[in-house]
């Protein structure tokens, strides 16, 4: 007889499956455990994923306004929403091993047996269908920045096993979009994009941390690395330093533009925020982490703002 290695951790209550959602008040029995795997009831990814998308879409657009491109930021939330989705589920097949031996994972649908591994690389495909549906509706240099996008994609589950920086991919993978919002309104690629995804990237490295430091006991017992675990007590320097290099390169992106004073101002409003976030991070407080990595929606809500008043 096999005996089943326990838990590291087994408290029921530490889950990150919200008990509450709409998904266990709502949702059809068979589809609760696809709607899980995609992280539907939490959308803070889908936003994170999405914000430099749309920074790029109203950096590139011009006149801000009066010339909104809508459609594309439409076919952006949806491709974030899918590919969001698709990033969890393979995540979760990938590191199906490691989250059945974390209190915060063990409860997904795979290492709970509520979806099998088959099952969810059948979801998987689904999902990339519609991203792929949704992605060639734009242009073809959107098209083949969308497909290199993969490249990363597949990578990021395994950096966790061979580096320290893993929260450096996510940077890399998860800004991609800031390219290609760019390529879609313009058709082509130029410094100012390249400026926002360097933003981008250090935002999610500082915000990524942060989140890192939730799981940081576990991932030193199972091997994984992060972030969290190579600075310790040098967090806090390195993520204001993250947020200061964001607000900096921002600001560059959109002085490649034109900036105006408004755009100033409201990157000066997100600057504050990032203060906030700083002073009062306690990373030794899961739900600390968790507050200030979830406050970084609010941080997409100004920075986009900012981007669409380049031009007034």
């Amino acid at each position: 007889m096999t005996e089943t290695k326990p838990s590291l951790t087994s408290d029921s209550d530490k889950s990150d499956i919200p008990q509450h959602s709409w998904i266990n008040r709502r949702a059809p029995a068979w589809s609760r455990g696809y709607l899980l795997l995609a992280r539907a009831d939490r959308p803070i990814g889908t936003w994170l994923l999405l914000w430099p998308c749309i920074w790029s879409i109203l950096l590139a657009q011009g006149n801000g306004l009066s010339e909104l491109r809508l459609d594309l930021i439409l076919l952006f939330a949806l491709g974030a929403m899918a590919m969001r989705g698709a990033g969890c589920t393979y995540n979760d097949i990938i590191d199906r091993d490691f989250d059945a031996k974390v209190a915060r994972t063990a409860q997904r649908p795979i290492p709970s047996g509520e979806v099998s591994v088959p099952q969810a690389w059948v979801f998987l495909a689904l999902q990339l269908l519609v991203g792929f549906a949704i992605l060639i509706q734009l242009n073809t240099l959107t098209i083949r920045l969308g497909v290199a996008s993969l490249l990363l994609v597949v990578s990021y589950p395994y950096m966790k096993r061979i580096t320290f920086w893993p929260q450096a991919w996510l940077g890399l993978t998860f800004n991609w979009g800031a390219l290609m919002g760019w390529t879609a309104v313009t058709g082509s690629l130029d410094w100012p994009a390249v400026a926002l995804y360097a933003a981008s990237f250090f935002w999610t490295l500082g915000y990524d941390t942060i989140y890192a430091h939730q799981d940081k006991e576990d991932d030193a017992l199972i091997g994984v690395k992060s972030s969290a675990l190579a600075l310790g007590p040098q967090t806090l320097p390195f993520v204001i330093a993250m947020y200061s290099l964001t607000v900096v390169l921002l600001a560059l992106a959109a002085g490649l533009m034109g900036l105006s004073w408004v755009t100033g101002a409201l990157l000066a409003v997100a600057a504050i925020h990032f203060t906030w976030q700083a002073a009062t991070l306690d990373t030794e407080d899961t739900n600390n982490c968790l507050e200030r990595f979830r406050s970084n929606r609010d941080v997409g809500f100004l920075i986009a703002a900012a981007m669409l008043t380049v031009h007034a």
